[in-house]
């Protein structure tokens, strides 16, 4: 999956230019979008990085890569509990 930060989609048409974009390179991918946090996932079995990024920026945007993120990064938990308390175990 290649993650995308795209600050400069800000509607619905730039939703749909990015997913055309994209879609023209590979008929098959999943595109997701988040247009309030600015992010484009793409899923693509047959496109390399750079295409996609260059047939986003043809489209008129600027997208940077990112690493894609699931929850709270680990750097940013404190203490032993994935809830960040500190206890020892979660509950406690």
């Amino acid at each position: 999956m290649f993650t995308y930060q795209v600050n400069d989609m800000t509607c619905g048409h730039c939703v749909s230019a990015i997913t055309k974009a994209v879609l023209a390179i590979d008929n098959g991918a999943k595109v997701d979008v988040d247009l309030a946090e600015h992010i484009v996932r793409i899923e693509s079995a047959n496109a390399a990085d750079d295409t996609l990024r260059q047939a986003i920026q043809a489209a008129g945007y600027e997208p940077t890569a990112v690493k894609p993120t699931v929850g709270r990064p680990e750097a940013q938990r404190t203490g032993g509990c994935c809830c960040g308390t500190g206890a020892a175990r979660c509950g406690a």
